[in-house]
């Protein structure tokens, strides 16, 4: 993954969002090390203190764990707390998107529906 530098969405949110997609991925799993801030910093070319940013944002949202002296570790509850995570921001987001873009085109709900049955 690279970094979007230009984006509006901060840097150690993008650190985040990546050991997210990493857990999602199966890249690493459950009680897996993840990788340092130090590492993380050498990875992105960024500064350490911006890794560990987004490092603490994962600990604080109880998809990290920590063991003292050794690093952060993936939850146990990791993949439910993302997975409802990204539901709840994403996907609703998404979804409200399409239904008001849906009511400006006067598209029914029986032929949104529909549409969504047809994409999936």
């Amino acid at each position: 993954m690279v970094l979007n530098m230009n984006s509006t969405i901060p840097i150690y949110v993008q650190i985040a969002e990546w050991l997210e997609n990493e857990i999602l991925n199966g890249n690493l799993k459950i009680d897996d090390k993840v990788y340092s801030q130090y590492k993380l910093a050498d990875m992105f070319t960024i500064n350490p203190a911006t890794a560990a940013k987004g490092l603490n944002l994962l600990y604080e949202e109880k998809i990290l764990y920590n063991k003292r002296g050794l690093g952060k570790f993936v939850s146990h509850e990791a993949m439910t707390i993302i997975l409802e995570k990204r539901k709840e921001m994403k996907l609703k987001g998404l979804l409200n998107e399409a239904v008001q873009e849906a009511t400006r085109l006067q598209v029914t709900e029986e032929e949104l529906l529909e549409m969504l049955k047809q994409i999936m």
